[in-house]
């Protein structure tokens, strides 16, 4: 279900473009030393050609682990970032995922408005457990969406 917010532009991010986006996620304070390796799928974002965020995915079989959400911060709380997960689920849904998993910290309830839920870290498929991201943020709040 496509939810109403500003229209957005995704597009794959280039290999070249993933240094803008580590300098993103630093000043987000969230995880960038992994964004180099295969696996991860990122997009840049854009509403009227302007950039306004970028988001990734990692696809383990029929589980995906959405990560690297971020609105920049001029452009926060104006609906971008449910536009975004709305687009990366669907294209977690169009790569065979049915569960959607992802990391936060203090962005719980900005999930939980998207239908994610709790999610207890025992429960958690094997495969998405192990990406770099468990490994690093074992203190975050663990969630999970079927799609």
């Amino acid at each position: 279900m496509q939810r109403s917010g500003p229209p957005l532009f995704a597009q794959p991010l280039a290999t070249w473009e993933r240094d803008g986006l580590k300098a993103t996620l630093a000043r987000a304070g969230l995880p960038a030393d992994d964004l180099d390796h295969d696996g991860p799928l990122f997009w840049r974002f854009e509403r009227d050609d302007v950039p306004v965020g970028f988001a990734g995915i990692e696809v383990h079989g029929t589980d995906a682990l959405l990560r690297s959400l971020v609105t920049l911060p001029p452009l926060r709380l104006q609906g971008i970032g449910g536009a975004m997960v709305d687009k990366m689920e669907t294209e977690a849904r169009a790569r065979g995922a049915r569960a959607i998993y992802l990391l936060t910290g203090d962005s719980a309830a900005f999930f939980e408005k998207l239908g994610y839920a709790p999610c207890v870290r025992e429960r958690v498929p094997a495969a998405i457990a192990a990406t770099a991201p468990f490994a690093r943020l074992a203190s975050a709040t663990v969630m999970m969406k079927q799609v």
